[in-house]
C-alpha cells in the first residue's frame, strides 16, 4: 500500500508539520496501527478509508501519534484531505467521520484547504502551581481547553517570552492531560501575523508540536475576542514553523492553510 509523508500548514517541503497518511480499504487491527504510527514517528499519521456512499461522511478517519491514538488532530486532517484531492481519490468537499465527530474540509481556489472544526470551550482557571517553573514563564492568563484537546493554553507577556521558552518537557507534562499551549500577541501584525503560539505535548509523545492544527479550535477564540476580529491568522513558532488562518464561527471553527507532499512510498509491512 502507498504511503505518504505530508507537509501541513506549509506551501513548501521541510516546513509546517509533517504527517504520514495511509489510504486503506478498512482499518486493520489497532496494533498494526499504532505499530505503523510509531514506524513514521511523526506527530501523528493518519489512516482513512472510505465510507459506503449516501452517509453523513465520506471517508473514516483516525489519528494515531507514536504512543496513542488522539480524538482530534487539525494538521493530518488538512494532510488526509490533501492526499485525496491530489490524488484524485477524492473531489470537492469531503466529510470525515471521526472521534470528534463528523468534520469537513473543503478546497480553496487558492490551492488551500479549510477544516470546519469545534470550537474549544474555553474555561478560566488558575494556573497550576509549578507550572510557571516548568515553562519558563509567568502566564498572565490560563484557559482549560475542554475534554477534546485536553491541554492548558497559557497568555505569556509578550512574543518574545513564547519565543524563548525552554521548558522542563517532563514537569510540564503534569499540568494537563495532553500539553501546553503558550501564546502570546504578535509584536508586529504588519509581518502577517496576528498571534504567536507554540505546543508542548509530552503526554502523547511529541515534546514540540510544529504546528498544530487542534490547538487554534482554542486560540482563534481566544484571539479573537480579545482582538475583536473573527478572522485572524496565527504564527506557531516551532523550528518547522507555520501559519494556520483562523475564522470563528460561534461553535464552529474554520482552519486554513496549505500541504505539500514530500515523500510518497510503499508500505511492504
Amino acid at each position: 500500500m502507498r504511503i505518504r509523508i505530508v507537509d501541513a500548514f506549509s506551501d513548501r517541503p521541510f516546513a509546517g508539520n509533517p504527517a504520514g497518511v495511509l489510504l486503506l480499504d478498512a482499518f486493520p487491527e489497532d496494533d498494526w496501527l499504532r505499530n505503523v504510527a510509531m514506524e513514521v514517528n511523526h506527530a501523528e499519521t493518519a489512516f482513512a478509508h472510505p465510507l459506503p456512499e449516501g452517509g453523513e461522511a465520506d471517508w473514516a478517519l483516525r489519528w494515531f501519534t507514536p504512543v496513542t491514538e488522539v480524538t482530534m488532530c487539525g494538521h493530518a486532517t488538512l494532510a488526509t484531505a490533501h492526499v485525496l484531492h491530489s490524488t484524485g481519490a477524492h473531489e470537492g468537499p469531503v466529510r470525515f467521520d471521526t472521534l470528534s465527530g463528523v468534520l469537513v474540509a473543503t478546497p480553496g481556489a487558492d490551492g488551500s484547504i479549510t477544516l470546519d472544526f469545534p470550537t474549544a470551550p474555553l474555561t478560566r482557571v488558575e494556573a497550576p502551581e509549578g507550572v510557571a517553573e516548568a515553562l519558563g514563564a509567568e502566564p498572565l492568563t490560563a484557559f482549560d481547553t475542554g475534554p477534546n484537546i485536553g491541554d492548558l493554553l497559557l497568555e505569556l507577556a509578550d512574543e518574545k517570552t513564547v519565543l524563548g521558552l525552554t521548558p522542563d518537557l517532563k514537569a510540564l507534562g503534569a499540568h494537563s492531560s495532553r500539553g501546553i499551549i503558550a501564546t502570546a500577541r504578535a509584536e508586529d501584525p504588519a509581518r502577517g501575523y496576528d498571534f504567536v503560539s507554540r505546543c508542548f505535548f509530552p503526554n502523547v509523545g511529541i515534546d514540540e508540536d510544529p504546528v498544530t492544527g487542534s490547538a487554534h479550535t482554542a486560540l482563534a477564540p481566544y484571539w479573537s475576542e480579545r482582538l475583536g476580529r473573527t478572522g485572524l491568522t496565527g504564527l506557531q513558532a516551532s523550528r518547522r514553523s507555520g501559519r494556520v488562518r483562523t475564522e470563528v464561527r460561534g461553535d464552529r471553527t474554520l482552519l486554513s492553510g496549505r500541504a505539500v507532499t514530500v515523500i510518497e512510498g510503499e508500505l511492504i509491512a
